[in-house]
C-alpha cells in the first residue's frame, strides 16, 4: 500500500496525535504532559523520517494553530477587560513582570552565552510552554529569510519544553519553602477574602410598615430608584400581583424584593421589616414565576427598559444569571445571549415572553459556524497588517497567532452583531482547542524531529537544557518571591499567576491538586488573556531588534 500527498499526511498526523495524546496521559511524579505529548510523538516520527509533503505539513501546522489560538480567545473574550479591575491588576502586573524578565534572560542568553537567534527563540518559547510563541517566532524568521531558523526554533523548544513544566512546579514549592506557606490556610484565607467583597443576590420579603411611606406611590420613592433593588411582586388585601410603579404602598402589604444583601438592609429601613409569609412559597393563580434564557437575536444588546415588559407582558425580570454571576436587573441592563431570566408574572403572559426571548435551551449546545469563519478571517487579516512600533526596524505583525486571538477576545466581548452570535458551546470550544494544538505539535514535530537527537547529544541540545532552565527559573523566582513579599498576595492565586503567565495547563492542575480552592483557576484565567498577547509579540520584537543588529 503506497500513500502520498493527502492521504499520508492525514494518516501521519492522526497517528502522531493518536500515540502523543495516549503519551501524554501518563503520569510521572504527578504531572502529565497533556496534548504536549503530541510534539515528543511527532518528533519521534520525525527522527525515524516518517514525514509527508512540506506544503501538507506546514498547512496542518498553521491551521491547528489558528483553531487553537481563536478558541482560546472565544472563552476568555468576556472577561478580558475586567481581569485590570481591583485585584487583577496587580495579578497581571506580576504576570507581566514575568513575561519582559523570561524575554529578557532569553536575549541575554543569545547575547552573552552564544546561541543562534532561532535557539535562543525557541529555548524562549519552549521554557515558558507556549506554543503560539514557538508560532510567531517561527513566522518572524521566515519573514525575515533566516535559513533554516524554524527547524532549529523547533528543536530548541521541544529541547527546552519539558524543563519548562518542571520549573513551574519547582517555583510553587519553592515559594511555599521559603514562607512557610501553609495550603488549607492559604484556601481559608482566599474564601474568606471572597465572602467578604462579594455582594450576594438575595432575595427578602418586607411588610409596609414605615409611616414615611405609606400612602406612597412607588415611582415617588426616588430612594428605591438609587438602590439597585427590584421588586417583584406585592400582596395586597391578600392577593398578589406584579408590582407596578403605580402602586400605592398601604400598611400591611408584602413585597418581594431582589437585590445585594447589603442594599436589602436599606430596603428594610426604608419600607419596613421581614414579613412572616414568604410570596414566593404562597400558593397564586396570578402571579407565579419561571426561568427563560436568552437565545432570540433580536433581543440581544436591548436593554430591559428598551423591553419594557411590566407595561407590555405585566411580567418583571426579578434577577438575571449570567454565566456565574447572577445580577439585578435594572433599565439599562443589556441582555447577551445566554443570560438566564427569573420572569415574575402572570402565567398567561410566559409564552408571549418566551417566543420574545427564545427560550431554546438546545440554543446553548448549538454551535454557529458563520460566525467562527468570519472571526476566522477577520483574524487572518488583522494578523497580516504591519504594525509599526517606535525602534523598531521593521513592522511587526500579530500573525496567524496573534490576529485571530485578539479578533476573537474582542467579537466574544461584543456579543453579537445582529444575529452574529459569537458564542461557543464550552464543549465545542474545548474539543476546538485541543484539536488546533494537536495538529500544531504534531506537525512541530515531525518538522523538528529529523536531526534532532544528533543536536540534542552531538550538538549545543544539552547547552539548550540548562539555558532553557536558567529562561524558565529567573523570572519566576524573583517575581513570585519578591510579589509574594510585597503584596502578599494568596498563595494558591499567585500560584495560578505562576502557571498562567506561562500559559501551562499541567502547571495549573498541579497548584489545583494541592487544594480544592477555586483562587488557582480564577488568578490563572485572569492573567492568561494578556500573557498570550504578550508572548506572541515578544518573540516578533526581539528577532526584529537583534536580526536587524
Amino acid at each position: 500500500m503506497h500513500l502520498h500527498g493527502v492521504a499520508q499526511a492525514l494518516l501521519v498526523l492522526s497517528a502522531v496525535a493518536a500515540l502523543g495524546l495516549t503519551l501524554g496521559q501518563i503520569k510521572i511524579a504527578g504531572v502529565r504532559l497533556g496534548v504536549g505529548g503530541a510534539l515528543f510523538a511527532g518528533l519521534a516520527f520525525g527522527h525515524f523520517g516518517i514525514g509527508m509533503d512540506a506544503t501538507m505539513l506546514s498547512f496542518a501546522r498553521e491551521f491547528g494553530l489558528v483553531l487553537f489560538v481563536y478558541a482560546i480567545g472565544v472563552s476568555v473574550g468576556p472577561g478580558f477587560f475586567q481581569a485590570f479591575k481591583k485585584d487583577g491588576l496587580a495579578l497581571n502586573l506580576m504576570a507581566v513582570a514575568i513575561v519582559l524578565l523570561g524575554t529578557l534572560t532569553a536575549v541575554l542568553v543569545h547575547l552573552l552565552g552564544g546561541i543562534e537567534l532561532p535557539a535562543a527563540l525557541g529555548i524562549l518559547s519552549g521554557a515558558v510552554t507556549n506554543t503560539p510563541s514557538l508560532a510567531a517566532g517561527q513566522q518572524v524568521l521566515a519573514t525575515l529569510g533566516v535559513s533554516n531558523g524554524g527547524t532549529v526554533l523547533g528543536q530548541a523548544y521541544a529541547v527546552a519544553y519539558p524543563f519548562g513544566i518542571v520549573g513551574i512546579l519547582l517555583s510553587m514549592l519553592f515559594l511555599r519553602m521559603v514562607f512557610g506557606l501553609n495550603t488549607k490556610m492559604a484556601a481559608k484565607e482566599f474564601e474568606d477574602a471572597r465572602i467578604a467583597k462579594y455582594t450576594a443576590v438575595e432575595t427578602v420579603n418586607v411588610e409596609v410598615r414605615n409611616p414615611a411611606v405609606i400612602g406612597c406611590q412607588l415611582r415617588e420613592l426616588e430612594e428605591l430608584k438609587e438602590m439597585g433593588v427590584v421588586l417583584s411582586r406585592v400582596l395586597h388585601d391578600g392577593s398578589q400581583h406584579v408590582v407596578s410603579a403605580e402602586d400605592v404602598l398601604a400598611e400591611g402589604d408584602v413585597v418581594l424584593a431582589v437585590g445585594p444583601r447589603n442594599k436589602l438592609e436599606q430596603l428594610k429601613r426604608l419600607i419596613g421589616p421581614i414579613a412572616r409569609v414568604d410570596l414566593k412559597a404562597m400558593q397564586s393563580t396570578d402571579v407565579t414565576w419561571e426561568r427563560m434564557v436568552v437565545t432570540h437575536s433580536g433581543v440581544l444588546g436591548k436593554s430591559l427598559g428598551e423591553l419594557n415588559l411590566r407595561a407590555r407582558h405585566n411580567v418583571v425580570i426579578s434577577r438575571v444569571n449570567r454565566g456565574d454571576h447572577a445580577l439585578v436587573p435594572d433599565a439599562h441592563l443589556k441582555l447577551q445571549f445566554g443570560d438566564m431570566l427569573t420572569v415574575v408574572g402572570d402565567t398567561a403572559s410566559f409564552p408571549e415572553v418566551a417566543t420574545l426571548v427564545g427560550n431554546r435551551s438546545k440554543a446553548l449546545q448549538e454551535t454557529q459556524m458563520v460566525p467562527i469563519f468570519i472571526g476566522i478571517a477577520l483574524g487572518m487579516l488583522l494578523g497580516s497588517l504591519p504594525i509599526a512600533i517606535p525602534g523598531l526596524p521593521a513592522p511587526v505583525q500579530l500573525g496567524l497567532a496573534g490576529g485571530p486571538l485578539i479578533v476573537a477576545i474582542l467579537l466574544s466581548r461584543l456579543g453579537h452583531v445582529g444575529p452574529l452570535v459569537w458564542f461557543m458551546p464550552p464543549p465545542v470550544n474545548h474539543m476546538m482547542r485541543d484539536l488546533g494544538i494537536a495538529l500544531f505539535l504534531a506537525a512541530v514535530g515531525v518538522k523538528s524531529g529529523q536531526g534532532f537527537v544528533d543536536t540534542l547529544v552531538h550538538g549545543e541540545g544539552l547547552k539548550w537544557v540548562a539555558f532553557g532552565a536558567v529562561v524558565t527559573l529567573v523570572p519566576l523566582m524573583i517575581v513570585s518571591v519578591v510579589g509574594y513579599w510585597v503584596t502578599r498576595t494568596n498563595y494558591l492565586s499567585l500560584c495560578g499567576v505562576l502557571a498562567g503567565s506561562m500559559t501551562d495547563p499541567p502547571a495549573l492542575a498541579f497548584a489545583q491538586g494541592m487544594s480544592p480552592s477555586e483562587a488557582p483557576i480564577l488568578a490563572y484565567a485572569t492573567v492568561y488573556p494578556l500573557v498570550m498577547v504578550l508572548r506572541v509579540i515578544a518573540p516578533q520584537v526581539v528577532a526584529l531588534l537583534l536580526w536587524a543588529a
